[in-house]
């Protein structure tokens, strides 16, 4: 595996970056999640776009214009002759000192990884995930904007400890309203009748990509699409639910806090989006080409 490491192709070994880093140090920095499907980086521009406009709302100067960014993960994926796997992007504020001052540190330090992932096992996306809802709090936007995908996860991993404790392989967050925010890694999505509903970004959402591209299906298949305040009852009497993401893809969401949804079983409509999802993957993004 090479990593590139600030535009230089290292073995993982040698992919080093300083003690004194403000990404290290302190969560200051940005990442993308990206996958690739059949050679296809999916969507690799909207995860740019989202990329740059994180890096910004933290005042964070990538060093790189979006076009040379992309060239840099094309050639990370490339070089690795990943057909199919993740990309892991990241750019942090770079080396500092051990001060909060941003002003300290001169210059950003970004990575690629390209490797393999499985985040749930093939049985779940067959038989669905058994979920809870966890005490953990969703961050508020005026303390952090959970639209910026920044490098301090650590609202997301105390609601992961509180599933692992549960015994459950992902959990729902409420906002400090009592709404239903979004999952410790996804997005997610009710169906209630031809409706298809999901959390707004407001209620301290992410803007997922995969949650775009489920939008726009559920257009494209005639559903009406909503983006609104969901609540506990609304997932406990929901008719099928599923969760988003880019490492997660789509995935059915049969149990909630002991309920039951859809008697236990994935939904006929969630697994059209599945399906339609697939078909998305290989089309929507930017071809690689592998050199023999």
């Amino acid at each position: 595996m090479l990593i590139n490491l600030n535009g230089n192709l290292v073995q993982k070994e040698d992919a080093k970056i300083s003690v004194f880093d403000h990404g290290l140090l302190y969560g200051d920095g940005v990442f993308e999640g990206i996958r690739i499907y059949s050679n296809n980086i999916f969507k690799l521009k909207e995860h740019i776009d989202r990329l740059y406009d994180s890096a910004k709302f933290i005042n964070l100067d990538i060093p790189l214009s979006k076009k040379e960014m992309i060239e840099e993960v094309v050639k990370t994926v490339a070089v690795n002759k990943l057909k199919d796997g993740y990309i892991r992007l990241v750019v942090t504020r770079g080396e500092g000192d051990l001060g909060l001052d941003p002003r300290k540190c001169k210059k950003a330090t970004y990575f690629i990884i390209a490797d393999k992932i499985v985040l749930y096992p093939d049985e779940f996306y067959k038989k669905g995930l058994s979920i809870i809802t966890v005490a953990t709090r969703r961050n508020v936007n005026e303390a952090l904007e959970p639209r910026v995908k920044s490098l301090n996860y650590l609202n997301n991993i105390l609601a992961k400890i509180e599933a692992n404790n549960a015994g459950s392989l992902e959990a729902i967050m409420i906002n400090q309203q009592g709404y239903v925010s979004e999952a410790t890694g996804d997005n997610i999505f009710i169906i209630k009748g031809n409706n298809l509903i999901t959390p707004s970004l407001f209620c301290g959402v992410l803007n997922g990509i995969t949650r775009a591209t489920v939008i726009e299906i559920g257009r494209k298949i005639k559903m009406n699409v909503l983006e609104n305040v969901l609540t506990r009852y609304d997932l406990y009497t929901a008719d099928e639910c599923f969760l988003t993401g880019t490492a997660a893809e789509v995935i059915p969401v049969v149990e909630i806090d002991t309920r039951k949804i859809n008697g236990g079983i994935p939904g006929t409509k969630t697994k059209v989006i599945m399906r339609e999802f697939k078909k998305l993957t290989k089309k929507i993004g930017v071809k690689v080409k592998y050199k023999t």
